[in-house]
């Protein structure tokens, strides 16, 4: 199929109509927590304790759902907790973590973005 096959897009066919293109500062913020979920055991984490419909989740019963040590469990922990995804209190021996709703809700804002272009730009033959 050459070039002049393919349909030509106006400008509006094509893009989203953002209000406006994400700042430097917010660019490299949010690159910093999708580098965070770019590892399968953190995305799986952040999964197991957003499922629990906000209540909290205790290390002890996140480590026995990999085939990792504690402490390897922990470090991906601190990586989402520094990416500002999860939150986490220490009781004791035990250290409790839950999900930041509205990390979730601004990340789940520029995924959307993404479904928005792809529902308004036509299938390519």
């Amino acid at each position: 199929m050459s070039k002049q096959d393919l349909p030509v897009y106006a400008p509006t066919d094509c893009c989203a109509s953002l209000t406006s293109p994400l700042s430097q500062e917010t660019a490299v913020e949010l690159a910093g927590v999708f580098k965070a979920l770019a590892d399968p055991v953190r995305l799986r984490l952040l999964s197991l304790i957003a499922t629990r419909g906000g209540e909290e989740v205790c290390v002890c019963e996140l480590t026995p759902q990999f085939d990792l040590s504690q402490p390897t469990i922990s470090h991906h922990l601190k990586v989402l907790r520094a990416a500002g995804l999860i939150d986490c209190e220490r009781r004791g021996t035990w250290v409790y973590y839950w999900v930041i709703p509205a990390a979730l809700h601004r990340l789940s804002g520029v995924l959307r973005l993404a479904d928005d272009v792809h529902a308004r730009v036509p299938a390519r033959p």
